[in-house]
């Protein structure tokens, strides 16, 4: 489209049907797909690869370079999926040499000025609270929800259908259908308002949380407990998918709630 009151780089490639608002500047080597709209006094830089149906409201910037001090103008990319919403004021930078790129999944909801930094991993789904903030080399599963002015440390990982109450400090992984709450960050239960939400059912439900109860609240190590989700609990997608995080972790998880004396 023919943007008067807008730049766009020649070397950019913008579907036909996209719209592009006054005041808006869009770099060179960026694709955007078909049905995005960009509001008014948006900044689009290189290496941005956004999806079909895609809304980025007013003041955002998008693959911006690391705020990175070992950055060296490596040819990375931001990623950002089909139908996702990015409102005002939002930062997400491009990649580094450590994953060449940052991901934002599809149908994601990112609030304003939230702040997604360089070699970040986000699935699909996921609702980012206004003020959200993710340092670099994070990886975030499908339909987390983070709440306002949640903060997490680089190199965490976040399990899918977690949530993270408003305020968090996440310096720890947080596995999978989990809430997140207090401080320092601990398990406050399962999600499962959300997973409800989603399709799980009351037998499913109920499965998590006996999984859970054995991590957290049998007072057992994590590989004591790890031993017993394996021989007492009976093998499914979802059983699998925590044995397999908790495996995972390099930071280790949140601890379980321990009440202040």
């Amino acid at each position: 489209m023919n943007q008067p009151l807008a730049y766009v780089h020649p070397g950019a490639k913008i579907a036909k049907n996209v719209v592009i608002e006054p005041f808006t500047t869009i770099h060179n080597d960026v694709i955007i797909e078909e049905g995005t709209w960009i509001g008014s006094n948006v900044t689009i830089m290189e290496g941005a690869r956004i999806g079909k149906n895609v809304s980025i409201f007013p003041g955002a910037v998008i693959s911006a370079i690391p705020q990175d001090k070992k950055f060296e103008d490596e040819d990375t990319v931001t990623i950002i999926g089909d139908n996702t919403t990015i409102r005002e004021c939002v930062t997400i930078n491009r990649g580094t040499s450590d994953r060449m790129k940052t991901i934002i999944g599809k149908n994601c909801w990112i609030m304003a000025y939230c702040h997604i930094a360089h070699d970040c991993i986000v699935g699909d789904n996921c609702i980012f609270s206004n003020n959200s903030t993710l340092a670099g080399h994070i990886t975030v599963g499908d339909y987390v929800v983070l709440a306002g002015m949640a903060a997490v440390q680089q190199f965490c990982q976040i399990g899918s259908h977690a949530f993270v109450t408003g305020g968090s400090l996440v310096r720890k992984d947080v596995p999978p259908f989990v809430k997140a709450g207090r401080e320092p960050l601990s398990y406050v239960g399962i999600n499962s308002v959300g997973l409800r939400r989603r399709g799980f059912d009351l037998e499913k439900i109920r499965e998590i949380q006996d999984i859970y109860r054995i991590l957290y609240q049998k007072n057992y190590n994590v590989s004591q407990a790890v031993d017993i989700i394996e021989a007492e609990m009976s093998a499914t997608p979802e059983r699998d998918e925590i044995l397999e995080f908790i495996k995972n972790t390099k930071r280790g998880i949140m601890r379980g709630y321990v009440s202040k004396q």
